[in-house]
């Protein structure tokens, strides 16, 4: 018998779905299943599991470390989803200009992206010791901040004065006038040398930055801020996420229609009017989406903390998904499948309800 056209189209859709769909239904539903199961029973891999109702979800509560996991985890995913997508903004925005050699610039910035996850955290490491790179930066802007904040500080100062001075006298004058700025920079920087040479340290009598950034349980702000280990981690996921959103907002900017920024220049609008009434709105769709997908990531982070392993302390570094696998996987101890299953299930909850909050949150924008 010679079935219908449609119903052979959809045989066939299902057909080349079935690698998916059995994928699917093995690593995610039936392990979903699973884990729910295990988050009901005390189970530790070697013996049969033991049913024992709610007593691991209440467990949990009870726990210090996985309090600490639950903390660090929303700080990192409230900081990094933050940073990631200003980030990618940023970039995306810089790199919608057509200058030449636009393409490499783009490839460049999306090489974090591509690396490996084990190379760029092993290097991170690097940077992050004692003496590494970026206690290097941190004294060279301890020796050389003031002198800089001065610079720009009377420049900004001496700018804007002269800017007030000539639409006062009924001149046009732009903020950003070249002979105005001119004569800012030479004024500041002499003023900058005259303050340098009588009242600002010297350089060489700022001692060297050894900052502990690695092996500490110290928080930055004291007492309230995230360990120093995590953000240092954070600077990392940061750094190496960015380039992917950035794509994404690149797709939707080339999406705006020209005639909206050809009508505001006719109009005389400024640049950041541009930005905040054409192109933010246009991108919508865009940013709700790379806010998903980053909460999403940063919520389940995992590998990063696994590859650092000693290097930190274990409560200045650990989050959900690595509490989880530290409770499958504890080092000299029984594993705690139960415990870990139903801490499976709360990150996953969580992760839900945060998506459905921020989605409610900017829809109602």
């Amino acid at each position: 018998m010679r079935l219908p056209r449609l119903a052979q189209e959809a045989a066939w859709s299902y057909l080349f779905l079935l690698p998916f769909l059995v994928t699917l239904g093995v690593f995610f539903a039936y392990a979903f299943v699973r884990t729910v199961y295990f988050s009901f029973t005390d189970y530790n891999l070697f013996a049969a599991p033991n049913w024992v109702g709610l007593k691991n979800y209440l467990d949990l509560f009870r726990e210090r470390l996985f309090l600490t996991a639950l903390r660090n985890s929303v700080i990192f995913a409230a900081v990094v989803t933050v940073g990631q997508t200003l980030l990618a903004l940023a970039l995306a925005v810089a790199l919608n200009q057509k200058i030449r050699g636009i393409t490499a610039f783009r490839s460049l910035y999306y090489m974090p992206s591509i690396t490996s996850s084990v190379v760029i955290t092993l290097i991170f490491m690097w940077l992050f010791q004692r003496t590494g790179a970026i206690n290097y930066l941190v004294t060279l802007a301890s020796r050389y901040g003031p002198a800089v904040l001065t610079f720009a500080g009377l420049a900004a100062l001496l700018q804007g004065l002269q800017v007030s001075w000539e639409r006062w006298r009924g001149l046009p004058a732009r903020p950003l006038d070249p002979a105005l700025l001119v004569v800012s920079l030479l004024v500041g920087g002499a003023l900058t040398w005259a303050l340098w040479a009588t009242y600002l340290p010297a350089p060489a009598a700022v001692a060297e930055r050894q900052i502990n950034w690695l092996n500490t349980r110290g928080r930055w702000p004291a007492g309230w801020g995230a360990p120093v280990p995590l953000e240092a981690i954070m600077i990392l996921n940061t750094w190496t996420t960015a380039p992917t959103f950035m794509l994404l907002f690149l797709a939707g900017l080339q999406d705006v229609p020209r005639e909206f920024y050809e009508a505001a220049a006719v109009d005389g609008a400024t640049g950041w009017t541009v930005f905040r009434r054409i192109t933010l709105p246009h991108l919508q769709p865009v940013v709700f989406l790379v806010l998903t997908l980053g909460l999403i990531g940063t919520l389940q982070m995992f590998d990063q903390v696994a590859i650092l392993g000693d290097q930190a302390p274990l409560e200045a570094t650990v989050t959900l998904a690595y509490y989880v696998y530290h409770g499958v996987f504890p080092p000299g101890a029984l594993p705690q499948v139960g415990l870990a299953a139903a801490a499976a299930v709360f990150l996953a909850v969580l992760t839900l309800v945060v998506v459905l909050v921020q989605r409610l949150v900017l829809r109602a924008e």
